[in-house]
């Protein structure tokens, strides 16, 4: 069946390719796209693993990249010059004047060491309960954003304004002896020192200050989304752990990652149906 004969050199008959079979083998690979395109409900098991190691691998690539002091120096001079010419190099005074308010730099260092992890897995957890349509389009812009940052880790070593030579900046967490930054005290030897372009301190805030803007549903929760972002960019500044060029790095890798989902998804992620289709029924989209 399908089949259809053709006589070979030899005279005997052999089978030949239907142009039916051919046209159905044509048809496998959209719809084997469009499965992959299409939100499934996710599996508890499988994202807390997924998070898991691609954490431990984001971490280790981060930290395997050779700390390059003389460049990332250089590279700092040149950003805090470039920022002078700009006229935006306000992280010194701010820095300074942060440091004179004890409870308030304190706060920020914890601010600076546990949030980013903390409300990040806030939102992921959030998108897994309340929105599993929308999930793994919004956990791709996630990971693409962090991936693409790894790429500027290596190829721009740069230091953080509190390590610059002569640049009088107050590393806040040795001063005030708090925990706040892998990079400082005892802890400086578990992470790269100088990867501080692009920050994903800012990459990963904004990720979760649109996704909690865009999908919550109550006022003030929308507008502490768009707060988050910016109060994490004056404890990144404050803290001298990055200067604002750091931030703009971020949100363009942030960039980047809003594109790589548009591209596989054909759209935002928050404009994808709430709920997952049950079955090979169509998903209906939801009020959110």
């Amino acid at each position: 069946m399908g089949e259809k004969t053709v006589t070979t050199l030899e005279g005997r008959q052999g089978p030949t390719n239907s142009p039916n079979a051919d046209d159905r083998a044509g048809r496998r690979a959209p719809a084997l796209l469009r499965r992959l395109r299409t939100p499934r409900r996710p599996r508890l098991w499988f994202e807390i693993l997924l998070i898991a190691v691609s954490y431990w691998t984001y971490s280790m690539v981060r930290n395997a990249v050779p700390e390059q002091k003389a460049q990332a120096l250089r590279n700092a001079d040149w950003i805090w010059q470039a920022e002078h010419h700009l006229g935006i190099a306000v992280e010194q005074s701010v820095n300074h004047a942060v440091d004179g308010v004890s409870w308030l730099v304190v706060g920020m260092n914890y601010y600076y060491a546990t949030l980013h992890f903390v409300i990040t897995l806030g939102v992921l957890v959030w998108l897994f309960r309340r929105h599993p349509g929308r999930y793994a389009a919004t956990r791709l812009v996630l990971f693409a954003t962090t991936a693409v940052a790894l790429v500027g880790y290596y190829f721009y070593p740069l230091a953080p304004p509190r390590l610059m030579t002569g640049g009088h900046f107050i590393d806040t967490v040795a001063v005030h002896q708090t925990w706040g930054s892998m990079a400082s005290g005892n802890l400086k030897n578990m992470s790269n020192q100088y990867a501080a372009m692009p920050s994903m301190h800012i990459g990963w805030s904004l990720w979760c200050g649109l996704t909690i803007f865009a999908l919550a549903t109550v006022p003030w929760v929308r507008v502490l989304g768009l707060v988050y972002p910016a109060a994490t960019l004056v404890v990144i500044v404050a803290t001298a752990n990055h200067f604002w060029l750091d931030a703009v790095g971020g949100m363009a890798c942030l960039a980047f990652g809003y594109a790589v989902a548009w591209c596989w998804y054909g759209g935002l992620p928050y404009a994808l149906p709430r709920a997952v289709a049950s079955g090979s029924a169509p998903a209906l989209p939801m009020k959110v």
